[in-house]
């Protein structure tokens, strides 16, 4: 499946690709992890990669296909941070559909994002087609510059692009000192509750707010589906079985087959099922649509590109907001530390699984891969990397080099 793509390349092309696969998964060097870290990576052997490493292979390919290399830096590193905090569905696994995007000309290279319309708290910005790391750095850039000057700031982008993992871009105001939320649309992965078409994307949202120290700062990134796609994925690759309530057939009824679900089915909303509750994760899906492709006059619902098309532009809709807690009651960050510990603490119902808050299993996984010198990528994973070296042939850069 992994060649599909590529079908404008000749035979002699795809047998050496084919060849160059095999013999690159027959060399692996495994190594041991040094913690299992179940809820992202499965226990046992895993191929280490170093940031600095995929960042420049991923540049490489990015401008090997005509972006500019500041857009690709940017990408790349939202590509690095989705797999460093564990996010895997959204790292590397991600860069062949950029690629695509920009090899078919859906996606522009030669555009940089601008304001169209803009108050003293809030802009209106047309992405102007290009890479959603791009849009979406350039928007939230302008949310906190507004939200230092006035104490909170909203900004609403058009014709933007898939944006990679929207935690990225609340950090981005954490790292001031601020409280960072971001939206965005997606493709129609979704069946609406009682519907038997897909018709709202997976319409993730994410809020991050500074603790006192760093390890209690909240970070909230989360898909408004049961789960987010990659996850469907996985499952797919590991031949399981998943959950009741994650995914639907083409009829919208639940299903445990993930080859169904990815092939001809599609997501369910957050809780599953009606009498589950999963009206309200719909109910929450439509709340971002209306921040991201009403507000900004994107595409919206089922007139969003199909997903892993390249029939038209995404038209993507995001919105990006900041606030200063300093414009409120003083001691915001001391007080969230308290919050964050209280529920930390509290008696767990397994003494071996403790209570967690929002971003602790991502710091977990970064202290993994600190350790380690490298992003760890499991066997289950390890289609990233072949995707990796296909793409390396392909379009003639370096091949991903492994600690």
């Amino acid at each position: 499946s992994l060649f599909v793509v590529f079908n404008d390349y000749n035979a002699e092309v795809i047998e050496r690709i084919s060849k160059m696969v095999l013999r690159y998964c027959s060399c692996i060097v495994f190594r041991t992890h040094v913690r299992n870290l179940s809820h992202y990576t499965p226990p046992g052997y895993t191929k280490v990669v170093s940031a600095a490493e995929i960042k420049k292979f991923c540049v490489q390919c990015l401008t090997k296909v005509g972006a500019q290399s500041r857009h690709a830096i940017a990408l790349s590193d939202v590509l690095i941070s989705g797999d460093y905090r564990g996010h895997y569905s959204h790292g590397l696994n991600r860069l062949e559909m950029y690629v695509q995007d920009i090899k078919k000309g859906v996606c522009a290279t030669d555009t940089e994002p601008a304001i169209v319309k803009e108050t003293v708290s809030t802009a209106l910005v047309d992405g102007k087609n290009a890479m959603g790391p791009v849009v979406g750095n350039f928007a939230m850039g302008k949310a906190i510059a507004k939200a230092q000057k006035t104490g909170i700031a909203f900004v609403a982008a058009f014709g933007s692009n898939h944006f990679g993992i929207a935690g990225w871009y609340s950090l981005m105001a954490l790292q001031e000192g601020l409280i960072g939320l971001a939206f965005t649309n997606t493709s129609p992965l979704v069946f609406p509750t009682r519907a038997r078409k897909l018709a709202v994307g997976t319409n993730p949202l994410t809020l991050a707010a500074p603790g006192k120290v760093p390890d209690d700062h909240f970070v909230l990134d989360m898909a408004t589906s049961a789960v987010a796609l990659g996850k469907i994925e996985m499952n797919r690759r590991r031949g399981l079985e998943i959950p009741i309530g994650w995914g639907a057939d083409q009829d919208g009824k639940t299903c445990v087959d993930p080859n169904l679900v990815v092939t001809k089915g599609g997501l369910m909303p957050l809780g599953g099922e009606e009498e589950h509750s999963g009206y309200k994760g719909y109910g929450l899906g439509m709340l971002v649509e209306i921040l991201c492709g009403i507000i900004a006059n994107a595409d919206f619902g089922p007139n969003v590109r199909r997903w892993m098309t390249t029939e038209k532009q995404a038209n993507l809709g995001q919105s990006f907001l900041a606030i200063d807690p300093k414009a409120f009651a003083p001691g915001f960050e001391q007080r969230l530390s308290e919050y964050v510990n209280i529920m930390r603490n509290l008696p767990p119902v397994n003494d071996k699984e403790p209570v967690v808050v929002p971003g602790d299993f991502e710091r977990e996984h970064m202290i993994e891969c600190d350790q380690l010198g490298g992003i760890p990528y499991p066997p289950v994973l390890l289609e990233s990397l072949v995707s990796c070296v296909i793409l390396c042939l392909l379009l003639l850069v370096s091949q991903i080099s492994c600690l």
